[in-house]
């Protein structure tokens, strides 16, 4: 009897426990369908993102190179009218932040309509690459250290508040990497490997710059004044303070002008001109939470050809002036 009654109890309870097995295998696969159809999910939010962010970037790199295009037909139809450069050209008037899409709308005959999309926001600026020091200057094509431009860039140190001492340390950096120049060699020491890369360092925060060519001349017409007194010896700031007084009543038009107002015919004036063959073009771009900034360098032959030198995006912390 009492071996009866066990297996009456045990009969009773095979079924419960089958029930509840049963009962935590499908609670299992439901987690597990669970968590596989939320991985599913994260993974399709996940690629609809990164299309979403290649596609604005994508829109954004082609709005800029066409910003730039246009920065380009304006430097080549500038050409076409001739004369001196200076700040009173369309060139040198920046473009404040503006919607396209206003464009879009006012263009009424190009047979584009304004879509849904996203707002986007456009702006930038032409700067007169040649109304700064150029760095390049320094070193002649064959890799010697000029004299005379180290002291014309200790005075502009001087004038900005700038150790003078760094000129002959960016002097050494150019020469060390500049093509010709075998001098440096393996022993180059670590403090010249540094002050190779001073040049790009100090040129964003002085009115100075890099550009590919050495020899080139500040124009008179947009630089500041603190450039004209470093590059024109014997030219104080005084003086330069009258250049850029009188280029604002009427710009120079050629040398002959500049040393009329100065009343010194004496003052070398052969590192000035009043055309400009460089410019930096800066684009700046907002797409809903997303800003991309670009900084090109182009060049303007005698021939009225405007050619992109180099194009780089902006680090985050720079703003454009």
């Amino acid at each position: 009897m009492r071996w009866r009654g066990l297996h009456r109890l045990g009969s009773r309870r095979g079924p419960a426990r089958q029930r509840g097995a049963a009962l935590l295998v499908a609670m299992l696969i439901m987690a597990l369908v669970t968590t596989l159809a939320g991985t599913m999910l994260w993974q399709q939010w996940r690629a609809v993102q990164v299309e979403a962010a290649e596609r604005a970037r994508t829109q954004s790199a082609w709005i800029l190179a066409g910003a730039l295009d246009w920065a380009r037909l304006i430097l080549r139809e500038d050409a076409r009218n001739g004369g001196p450069d200076h700040l009173g050209e369309p060139w040198a008037v920046p473009l404040a932040e503006a919607r396209l899409s206003s464009f879009l709308a006012a263009d009424k005959d190009s047979g584009v309509v304004p879509d849904d999309g996203p707002e986007a926001f456009l702006s930038g600026a032409i700067i007169d690459a040649q109304s700064r020091y150029n760095l390049a200057n320094l070193v002649s094509p064959d890799g010697q250290v000029l004299r005379a431009e180290v002291e014309a860039l200790q005075r502009l140190f001087e004038l900005i508040d700038v150790p003078p001492t760094l000129a002959t340390g960016i002097a050494a950096g150019l020469r060390c990497r500049s093509p010709p120049s075998r001098r440096c060699g393996r022993r180059r020491s670590t403090s010249s490997r540094g002050s190779a890369s001073m040049p790009m360092r100090c040129a964003a925060c002085a009115p100075m710059s890099l550009l590919p060519a050495s020899g080139t001349k500040v124009n008179v017409n947009t630089a500041p004044r603190e450039v004209l007194a470093a590059v024109v010896p014997g030219l104080d700031l005084a003086g330069a303070q009258r250049l850029a007084q009188a280029r604002e009543r009427s710009p120079f038009r050629d040398l002959a002008q500049v040393s009329a107002q100065l009343g010194n015919a004496t003052l070398p004036l052969t590192a000035l001109d009043v055309q400009t063959a460089y410019f930096e073009v800066r684009g700046r771009l907002r797409l809903d939470d997303r800003v991309l900034e670009e900084r090109s360098l182009v060049r303007r032959t005698p021939q009225r050809e405007v050619t992109v030198l180099t194009r780089e995006r902006i680090a985050a912390h720079e703003r454009l002036p």
